[in-house]
């Protein structure tokens, strides 16, 4: 080993990194603040769960060309549950449907959600950047990219406990979704991390690779935010001029 070459963090070490990397979630970026502080009018709500959902049906899609670059059937038994968990099985209608359900609750119609017309380009831009980086990259990677998932229980119990308070409108059934992914991610998370922690954790090189990857699809959650708000929220842009992209 060179001199100047970096020992490897220790496993809690490198687990703490990447915990760490939640400082970075979406949940700090305004449009989720806004949102959980009740500042957002029922279109902006419709606007968000309505792009949202370009996002919740790539989701099994990313799942599958992971499993479609894994050789190890023990990983894929395991990772094929987060696709049924999204598209549904025997009496489990799945997240997409309640995503859907979560549109009829704010105000869309089934046709407003799933034709995807209301999906601004910025969102599918990042959304399939995700996609394709799960196709092309090493599954491992992909695995990696997953662990967002770390953060999402919070983010998650957020909307659950605000939202009957900050937007009464909202019909409770709407909710289904995320009660369902309080349990779903937890799961999940132990399936990804330990797959990290195994394959990356072997050289510093790798762990701080793990950490860029990490990195990339929170700046993805953060785009898709970005996006979203700049759809749906007033942009001061010179001389008084209000750029808006829905009506008020």
């Amino acid at each position: 080993m060179g001199a100047a070459e970096k020992l490897p963090w220790t496993q809690e070490e490198f687990e703490q990194r990447l915990r760490e990397k939640g400082k970075s979630y979406h949940i700090y970026h305004p449009f989720h603040v806004m949102m959980y502080e009740g500042r957002l009018t029922q279109a902006q709500l419709q606007c968000w769960v309505a792009n949202r959902f370009y996002y919740q049906i790539s989701i099994p899609i990313k799942d599958a060309a992971v499993m479609s670059n894994c050789p190890d059937r023990d990983v894929r038994r395991g990772w094929i549950q987060r696709i049924l968990d999204h598209d549904g099985v025997g009496g489990d209608e799945g997240g997409i449907e309640a995503w859907i359900r979560l549109g009829e609750a704010v105000g869309l119609s089934r046709e407003d959600v799933t034709s995807l017309r209301l999906v601004v380009p910025g969102v599918r831009f990042a959304v399939d950047a995700y996609v394709n980086f799960a196709r092309q990259r090493p599954w491992q990677e992909a695995v990696c990219s997953s662990l967002t998932e770390l953060f999402a229980p919070h983010i998650h119990q957020q909307r659950i406990t605000s939202w009957p308070e900050k937007y009464p409108w909202i019909k409770p059934e709407g909710l289904h979704y995320f009660r369902k992914r309080l349990t779903e991610a937890r799961r999940d998370v132990v399936q990804g991390l330990q797959i990290t922690l195994d394959h990356f954790g072997h050289s510093r090189e790798m762990q701080e690779r793990a950490l860029d990857i990490l990195q990339f699809k929170l700046d993805v959650l953060w785009s898709l935010a970005d996006s979203i708000m700049l759809a749906c929220c007033d942009v001061k842009i010179e001389n008084d001029v209000t750029y808006s992209r829905i009506p008020r």
